[in-house]
Order: structure tokens, then C-alpha cells, then sequence
């Protein structure tokens, strides 16, 4: 899902090629991407782009009259900018076309399940009904920071990604923000000390600043293409089993559902392996709590 680097380098791309251009007309390829029945689509076309922002995970295009087309990605939806006129892709991959008289911005979803919306609303106050709340963590002070993470208690990473604490932030970069923060994902927030919390907030601040200047250096003055949860440059995050790059231990995950997440048991656990919950249910009691238990398991395996 892209997230607050990603939608950031987004708006950047999309505003000297849309920004005062006029709407000419939409063209939906899917219906079921439209979630809004009034104001309709046809009323959007031929204003003006008077605006560009990210709410929480959604880009938001304010047009003229108070107008605003607010467009959440989900998991799989990418925007593709091609020349004026240029087809929706074929099949179930191309969702709709926004044509300018400047090129074409596409909206693709790739795979089966079609979770990537389209609101169209009028009015401010309309288009904060679309905002989850969660705290701008690049404009917040720290006070205003430890007051969110404390507002309920969670496990830090499911704080770092809910929107209605903290914006933008999602699986892949929390992960990354907690590795630099050298906390556990499964820490409690009621049980960080005033220092814990400090870490966090200049990790968090660091890890999207640092995200998002990698992107657009990445990007240049071209259009962003290649938007992944995944970067080499990780530290943690997708790289499970591959070397840490400050300790060098393996890197481990926890799978929940369909998703995972990826940690590094030196650096954030103290040594300690979290259950995997597709593992530790078929080990049971063999589950290896530990790093030196895992690998005592992997020679096992290997019969050495």
C-alpha cells in the first residue's frame, strides 16, 4: 500500500503536470470504483485543478467550485501518467483515465480483489468525512506525539499504522521506523518510558524524511512508476531471513493473516524470536523463543 513517502513523491509529480489544468473528462473502466453518487463524475469535469493533498492514505484533487476527487490507493492501486488520450489498460488491471490537456493520469489495480475507491465530495466539510484524524507526525511536536501514542493502549506497531492515531503510516514503514527505534512491534505503548517514546518519535520523523528524499531523488523530474512496499535499501521490511544490516543477524517475520511483518530479534527483541503464527501453531512447544534456539532448529533440520 503506498504510503506517506510514496503518496508525498506522488503530489509532487502530479502538480506541475496537473496543477491549474483543467479536468477535461473521466473515464471509469470499473464501476465498482466509483463509491460516491453525488456529486457525479460528470460534475467534475472541465474544472479547474486548484489543489493537491494527502488525508491520511488518500489523494486528494480539490477542483474548482469546492469540488474534490479523493482517491485511496488500497494495497494494489498505482497511478500511470501517459500521453493525452492514452487508453485505459485492458482487463481488470485499469480502473479510470483523468485526461488533461497535459497527458492522461491512469488508475490500475493489480490482482483479483478490487479494493482501490474513487469518492467524489463537495464541500470542506464533506471531505474531512474522509479524514480518518490520525496526527501529521512531520508537523507534530513531540508532546503532541507521546499524547497520541499513549491515547489507547496497543501494541506499537498497531499504533504506528492506525490511521486514526498516526497518518500515512502503514506495514512497511513501521517496520522500518521500529527497527530504527529498536523497539519490539509487540511492545505495549502504556509500557514505553518517556525515553522509548522519544526514540520513536525522532525514528519516525528520520525513517519518512528519509523515505521520502531516497524517492525523490529516485524519481527526479520523471513520474513515479515503480511504487513498492518493497526496497532493497530496507533495513528489515520484506527481507525476511536476510542479514540485518547493523548486527547481521537473520531477519525474522510475523505473519497475521495475509500480510507479515519483519523485525530483527537483536536489535528490537533482545534476543527473543515472536511467534509466527503460522509456525509456532504446527511447532507448538518446539517453537524456538530465541536466536540461538532457531538456529539449534535450522542444524537440526539440516542434520548437521
Amino acid at each position: 500500500m503506498p504510503e506517506l513517502p510514496d503518496l508525498t513523491v506522488y503530489l509532487d509529480s502530479l502538480a506541475p503536470r496537473i496543477l491549474d489544468q483543467p479536468l477535461n473528462r473521466i473515464r471509469l473502466a470499473n464501476p465498482f470504483l466509483l463509491r460516491s453518487v453525488s456529486p457525479t463524475l460528470r460534475e467534475a469535469e472541465g474544472r479547474k485543478v486548484v489543489g493537491l493533498r494527502r488525508l491520511g492514505k488518500r489523494i486528494v484533487i480539490a477542483l474548482e467550485g469546492e469540488l474534490f476527487l479523493v482517491i485511496h490507493l488500497m494495497i494494489a492501486g498505482r497511478f500511470r501518467w501517459r500521453e493525452a488520450g492514452a487508453n485505459v489498460p485492458a482487463g481488470k488491471l485499469g480502473l479510470a483515465a483523468f485526461d488533461f490537456p497535459t497527458g492522461t493520469l491512469l488508475l490500475t489495480e493489480a490482482g483479483n480483489k478490487r479494493r482501490a475507491s474513487l469518492h467524489v465530495v463537495r464541500g470542506e466539510d464533506a471531505l474531512r468525512g474522509h479524514d480518518p484524524g490520525g496526527l501529521e507526525v512531520l508537523d507534530a511536536t513531540p508532546e503532541a506525539f507521546a499524547a497520541a501514542l499513549r491515547r489507547e493502549n496497543h501494541t506499537v506497531k498497531r499504533a504506528l499504522t492506525d490511521p486514526h492515531l498516526f497518518s500515512g503510516i502503514g506495514n512497511s514503514y513501521s517496520d522500518e521506523i521500529l527497527h530504527r527505534a529498536r523497539l519490539s512491534p509487540f511492545k505495549q505503548t502504556t509500557q514505553l518510558d518517556d525515553g522509548e517514546i522519544a526514540r520513536l518519535y525522532s525514528a519516525t520523523r528520520e525513517t519518512l524524511r528519509d523515505w521520502i528524499g531516497r524517492l525523490r531523488a529516485e524519481t527526479g523530474s520523471g513520474f513515479p512508476e515503480k511504487v513498492t512496499a518493497f526496497h532493497e535499501e530496507m533495513a528489515v521490511h520484506g527481507r525476511y531471513g536476510k542479514p540485518c544490516p547493523d548486527c547481521g543477524a537473520p531477519v525474522q517475520r510475523v505473519v497475521l493473516a495475509d500480510s507479515e511483518f519483519n523485525y530483527c530479534a537483536k536489535c528490537q527483541t533482545g534476543g527473543k524470536v515472536l511467534a509466527d503464527r503460522a509456525l509456532s501453531r504446527l511447532l507448538k512447544r518446539d517453537w524456538p523463543r530465541t536466536l540461538e534456539a532457531l538456529e539449534q532448529l535450522g542444524h537440526a533440520r539440516d542434520g548437521v
